[in-house]
């Protein structure tokens, strides 16, 4: 497409866009008296209008109910996770056994780390992508710690090249097979969350699994952004959080997938608690856990329902909507976004972008990572002022997430407008 940077162009683009509708589903921050232009939904997603009476729902049913509201509320409490079975399934690719939500993320990856990170002789290391989310990195350091390993050599970490910012894919699969002896899991963000790189999630666990290893992938910045087959790709396992892209409310519920081949293993070592429990029994209150068959079996308390029901009104706009459809119009939106920024780029104003996410939009989510050569972070700060809402990475980096399913092309024309204008008013 030959893109203008242009309002009537951005305009025609949103008058064409099948998803322009769920934008007002959503509550926008204001800034200087105006909704925001807010690309930071890969940090913490909108709220959907819906979530305020979701929420009332719950806390109605309470008082009306108390401790019976557990069965008698418009959407029992006993059963409520249930609700999520199909929607999460759908949503990243899986059967529904293998599916639950339950915890927060970075909890979920530890109590997976339990089940898949088992150290025995020579395979003891773990493998992961340098410059991970900080929470991935310190949870993955210290279940090394926690079976007596040091970091320093039992951690395998696959860098980008000197002089660039992304890994390349081959360098993970050739890492995975020259370690593969040594590997005991692999355990990858499905997209970085600095750069917006997408992995190949589907070669890194057939050549994983093909070496020994255990496969298990951190979607935080993956799910609800980009298509997942996970089923059929195979990993192990993966966690995701919910209040990124999935719009449900901050430090809301985590998403956990378990490969169906694990769900009648009764014998993998977990954690337990009483909600993983046989479901049939589990009020019987007698020793001995029996888990549940499959990602169910992993829970361990009943659920936080006031923070998932804001995760149903979430997953219903994306069941309306598709995955599919919004994997369309994000391609769309990131490459007028890497259009406009490219055009300020080129202005002068002393400053240069260097765009660090991937060219290839196949190869990226919803985001476009930029390292700002000339100036700091006086220029993020100078685009808040002017009502835009993005996200600053030391030591140079502002991150945007056009998310689909409420910002607009126009969105993107009018950061255009206010970037050009504070890369001149130093």
């Amino acid at each position: 497409m030959n893109y203008e940077f242009s309002e009537e162009f951005a305009r025609a683009l949103d008058k064409d866009d099948e998803l322009a509708r769920f934008r007002k589903e959503f509550h926008f921050p204001q800034l200087n008296g105006a909704p925001a232009l807010y690309f930071t939904g890969n940090s913490l997603g909108l709220q959907p209008k819906g979530a305020r009476e979701a929420i009332l729902t719950e806390l109605d049913d309470w008082a009306k109910y108390g401790v019976e509201g557990h069965f008698h509320a418009r959407n029992p409490w006993y059963s409520y996770h249930e609700r999520f079975t199909s929607q999460t399934a759908e949503l990243v690719g899986a059967l529904p056994i293998e599916v639950v939500l339950m915890n927060g993320l970075s909890a979920n990856l530890h109590f997976m780390m339990v089940s898949f990170f088992r150290p025995e002789g020579k395979r003891t290391k773990i493998l992961c992508e340098k410059k991970a989310f900080p929470s991935d990195q310190y949870a993955i350091e210290s279940q090394l710690r926690f079976h007596g390993l040091d970091p320093i050599d039992h951690l395998i970490e696959i860098a980008a090249v000197d002089g660039e910012h992304l890994i390349k894919d081959q360098d993970i699969l050739d890492a995975i097979l020259k370690h593969g002896n040594e590997i005991a899991l692999i355990l990858i963000g499905g997209v970085n969350y600095y750069t917006g790189q997408l992995f190949d999630m589907e070669s890194i666990t057939k050549v994983g699994h093909s070496v020994g290893a255990k496969v298990g992938f951190d979607l935080a910045h993956a799910a609800g952004n980009v298509p997942l087959k996970l089923h059929e790709w195979g990993p192990d396992f993966a966690c995701w959080c919910s209040y990124k892209y999935l719009n449900s409310g901050p430090g809301s519920i985590s998403g956990v997938f378990v490969h169906e081949r694990h769900a009648a293993n009764e014998d993998l070592p977990r954690f337990a608690g009483w909600w993983g429990h046989d479901k049939s029994v589990r009020f019987k209150m007698e020793a001995g856990f029996k888990p549940i068959r499959g990602a169910e079996g992993w829970q361990l308390s009943n659920a936080p329902v006031f923070s998932m029901a804001i995760h149903k009104v979430s997953l219903d706009l994306f069941s309306e909507a598709g995955m599919e459809n919004l994997r369309a119009k994000s391609l769309q939106l990131t490459a007028y976004l890497e259009y406009v920024i490219n055009r300020v780029s080129k202005l002068g104003h002393n400053t240069k972008f260097e765009i660090i996410t991937p060219a290839n939009p196949e190869k990226r989510g919803c985001q476009i990572s930029m390292l700002v050569h000339g100036q700091g972070k006086p220029l993020f700060d100078r685009l808040t002022s002017k009502g835009v809402i993005t996200d600053w990475r030391e030591p140079n980096v502002i991150r945007l997430a056009p998310v689909p399913l409420y910002n607009s092309f126009e969105d993107i024309y009018r950061f255009g407008l206010a970037l050009e204008e504070s890369t001149l008013n130093k």
